[in-house]
């Protein structure tokens, strides 16, 4: 019997390194952007952007689908 997160790309994957990979792979300046949050936009840092996404599950939501879109 399959498990339900067999086929979800999220599964396994920490919202830590979900950041780190957006920001590898567009930038800070490009996630500001698209996801206008001050932690983005001014010093952004993985320690202040990851704060704030544990306590916020709109904008959680939103770097979630930009790395699902990401994969392709």
């Amino acid at each position: 019997m399959l498990t339900p997160q067999a086929n979800n790309p999220l599964h396994g994957k920490n919202l830590e390194s979900i950041l780190e990979y957006l920001v590898d792979y567009y930038g800070w300046e490009y996630l500001g952007t698209q996801i206008n949050i001050r932690c983005f936009n001014y010093d952004p840092s993985i320690k202040s952007s990851l704060k704030f996404l544990r306590r916020t599950p709109w904008a959680r939501k939103k770097v979630e689908e930009m790395y699902l879109e990401s994969l392709g």
